[in-house]
Order: structure tokens, then C-alpha cells, then sequence
């Protein structure tokens, strides 16, 4: 590949929350219905470039981790069905995402798209890992930074986190 091609495109919707470290998308390629492989490949070269370390899939499903291990892009998934008890999942997402960002690593989180469940595991994981001190103020920076309010699912993710026990305890 030549050209501006060469260097992939951004996933949609993609945004910092930790400037260089941390980021949040829609799932390369797009989420259900507009899903195309052409684009989550351009997806994955840019995050290559861009120097991502490691992909973590909040999807309920194993979709696009084959991708990412063809496209030698380091991952891990974790599941976060509809009406499941969210603690043991977030609790191994965060333990994961802690270690990683102290190992130094560049990463992105994404669901089918950025909403509510995405801003509100990142949120959570800026109060639990003491990056911020309350969940109203993470839930007011990720609504800034993604750019759009947070609705009661991804709140209530904030509040199942808060509660949880913290880097510090553990």
C-alpha cells in the first residue's frame, strides 16, 4: 500500500481518555449492520501504526478477534452480555487494563459502538484505579471527551465500579 492508505483510518468515533494511552472506538469496522472488513483492516493498520499495543473487545460475542490476531495486534475480551452481574468482568477488565497502562502499553477499548457501555467501563475505571476521585467527575470528563451524555446503563457501570475493591486494596 502507498499513499494515505499506507497509514490506515481511524476507527469512528475514536477519542482519548488517557492522551496517548487510553482510547475508546466503535468496533473497527464498524458495529453490526455497517460492519465491513475492507474497513476494519484500514482500522487495524492505523492502530498498528498508530502504535496500539493491545485491543480490549467489551463485544458480547468473539467477533473481530481473528482479525486482530491476522493483523498480529495483541487483544483480549471481555464479554459484557445484556443482563449479566457486571463485578467479575470489570474486575478482570480493569486488573488487565492497570497492568497494561503500567507496563507502558497503548490501548483501545471498544463495543459494537461508543456508547453507553464503553464510557461507562472507562469511566469506572478511572474512579477504581484513583486516576479520578469520584464517579460524577469521571462521568462528567468521559461525557466531555467522548462528547455526548452518558445514559443510566453506563452511570450505573460507574456505580458497580466505584464500589468495587480498588488497585490499592487489592
Amino acid at each position: 500500500m502507498r499513499g494515505k492508505w499506507a497509514a490506515g483510518i481511524p476507527p469512528r468515533n475514536f477519542t482519548w481518555i488517557i492522551r496517548d494511552r487510553l482510547g475508546v472506538s466503535e468496533r473497527p469496522g464498524g458495529y453490526a449492520p455497517s460492519h465491513r472488513r475492507v474497513r476494519r483492516q484500514e482500522e487495524i493498520i492505523w492502530l498498528r501504526v498508530q502504535g496500539f499495543d493491545r485491543v480490549i473487545s467489551l463485544l458480547a460475542s468473539p467477533h473481530n478477534l481473528s482479525a486482530y490476531e491476522e493483523g498480529e495486534l495483541a487483544h483480549a475480551h471481555y464479554p459484557f452480555p445484556a443482563a449479566a452481574d457486571a463485578r467479575p468482568i470489570l474486575l478482570s477488565c480493569y486488573g488487565d487494563l492497570e497492568s497494561s497502562l503500567n507496563a507502558g502499553q497503548r490501548i483501545l477499548v471498544h463495543q459494537e459502538e461508543l456508547g453507553d457501555r464503553v464510557m461507562g467501563v472507562v469511566a469506572g475505571f478511572l474512579v477504581w484505579s484513583g486516576r479520578l476521585a469520584t464517579g460524577p467527575q469521571s462521568v462528567a470528563l468521559v461525557e466531555t471527551l467522548v462528547g455526548h451524555q452518558m445514559g443510566s446503563v453506563g452511570r450505573e457501570l460507574v456505580v458497580v465500579a466505584s464500589a468495587l475493591p480498588t488497585s490499592s486494596t487489592r
